[in-house]
């Protein structure tokens, strides 16, 4: 086996042994701790490997098994798959290093249950990037569901249960009553479920046929959140906040939107959806995206509680990466691709904050927010370089992929699309300014020593700090240099 293929298996093993050994350290937990940062460690080794090559032209690959004649389980990292992976395996290593000092600071039950499961996401992950096919991809992301239920009901309260059946039962179910279907026609109707630059449908159906396809495709990858099968996000939000920013940073929800691009680009081809014949195949996609943006958007701007509000604020950007790649321009794609990974930095971010502050000051809802900038200056500073990513505003890489967002939609003549990110824009500053102004301009209104929630050194444990610094650092890091990402993003359009 050469030197790429044993990367691409050890990407997906590291993980699971890694999950082992954490089970087999329960009992410390320091030790459990240290092999779930080395594994992450080593997971990302493994991807880095494979970059350089892949970025050169090559896609190495790894065949395991055939289920049936044109269903195979195997494995190939092209640029988009490369991109996932990156993002996924990079951001375990910070979000293991947030998980310890949260988990150890709020004295989580379960601990070791909760980073076992963590490590089985990644390997999970780490199948759906490297998928050679839309059937390996499939099993891959209905494991990914399964395996960040425990995840989602860690509280083991009713609350808890009740956003775990939501999380499952919508997953789950749009899964297997749209996606499922969707695979075994295109497997009927191609013959294969083969990922293929071009697309493997050309020919084959009609307009009209196409658009039924993508949209059983479309919603049947619930994980992007359409609405209206958009509800198992907030209700996830039970959970501790490591497993939300898991769900709507590093794995589920990446999953999602990457799943989206990687069918429209390579199974049903852009130039087939784009072309004359079959022109309206993917405008319905562009109407439900946009809807979906201002939507969610707009509850975000409503709510007080502040995991609910980025929960929604994710409902929205989602939208914006299936959007662009409904647009099927190569700006807009690029740009599609961007925003998995500008979305990916921005948002873990947030959520480390609002960690962070429930550790620290035991505050949940934004009105409760006024001047805790003052007392927890590291974390709301990089709240605020997240929060201008999420609107699109320099010096943070979320301006990037908005811009070619943009460029593609106004090269394309989709002028609804252009207004829906403006609006969207507005939108967005309306509900992540006015939390900033809250924590730097307004002052404290429970600032009484003797309060039990009184912190006069206001940051959490150093642990936390050091994650959120180093994501908010990566988001302006890569508005400066942004070259990987753009050229993994433009190395899916390369014939």
């Amino acid at each position: 086996m050469a030197v790429p293929e044993q990367a691409i298996l050890a990407a997906l093993v590291v993980p699971v042994v890694g999950a082992m050994l954490i089970a087999l350290a329960g009992r410390l937990p320091n030790l459990r701790e240290t092999i779930t940062l080395l594994t992450a460690v080593l997971l990302l080794a493994c991807v880095l490997r494979l970059l350089s090559g892949v970025m050169g032209g090559a896609q190495p690959a790894l065949a395991l098994f055939s289920v049936l004649p044109g269903l195979q389980i195997a494995f190939k990292v092209e640029t988009l798959g490369m991109l996932f992976a990156l993002i996924a395996s990079g951001l375990w290593i910070l979000n293991s290093l947030y998980s310890i000092g949260y988990m150890r600071g709020n004295q989580e039950a379960h601990q070791t249950r909760f980073y076992v499961c963590f490590a089985l996401a990644l390997a999970a992950t780490m199948g759906i990037a490297f998928a050679a096919n839309l059937f390996t991809l499939f099993v891959f992301y209905e494991l990914l569901t399964l395996i960040t239920y425990p995840l989602v009901t860690h509280h083991g309260t009713e609350q808890a249960r009740a956003g775990g059946r939501v999380y499952l039962g919508l997953l789950m179910g749009t899964s297997i009553v749209f996606l499922l279907p969707a695979l075994v026609f295109i497997w009927l109707v191609a013959g294969t479920t083969d990922f293929t630059p071009g697309g493997i449908l050309a020919g084959k159906l009609g307009a009209a046929g196409l658009a039924g396809l993508l949209a059983l495709c479309m919603f049947g990858i619930g994980k992007a959140a359409l609405m209206p099968f958009h509800r198992w996000l907030p209700a996830a939000m039970v959970a501790p906040t490591p497993v939300s920013a898991l769900l709507h940073a590093v794995a589920v929800v990446k999953a999602g939107v990457f799943s989206v691009v990687k069918v429209i680009v390579y199974v049903f081809g852009v130039d087939n959806l784009a072309s004359a014949g079959s022109g309206s195949a993917a405008g319905w996609l562009i109407a439900v995206a946009g809807f979906t943006i201002v939507a969610a958007s707009v509850v975000a701007l409503g709510a007080d509680n502040l995991k609910r509000r980025l929960a929604y604020s994710t409902i929205s950007q989602l939208s914006y990466v299936v959007m662009a790649a409904a647009v099927l321009a190569p700006l807009s794609l690029i740009g599609a691709a961007m925003h998995i990974a500008a979305h990916a930095v921005g948002k873990i971010t947030l959520f480390f904050a609002a960690g962070a502050i429930y550790t620290a000051a035991h505050k949940t809802e934004v009105s409760q927010l006024d001047g805790i900038g003052r007392r927890m200056p590291w974390t709301m500073g990089a709240f605020t370089i997240a929060a201008l990513s999420m609107i699109g505003l320099p010096p943070a890489v979320g301006f990037i992929s908005k811009w070619y967002m943009l460029s593609g939609a106004m090269e394309a003549r989709q002028w609804w699309v252009v207004t829906v990110i403006a609006v969207s824009t507005l939108l967005n500053a309306g509900y992540f300014l006015p939390i900033v102004y809250r924590a730097f301009f307004v002052a404290p209104s429970d600032g009484i020593p003797g309060d039990p929630h009184h912190h006069p050194h206001g940051e959490a444990p150093l642990p936390m700090v050091i994650a959120l610094t180093a994501t908010a650092a990566i988001t302006v890091l890569l508005f400066f240099m942004p070259d990987v990402p753009l050229a993994l993003a433009r190395g899916m359009l390369a014939p």
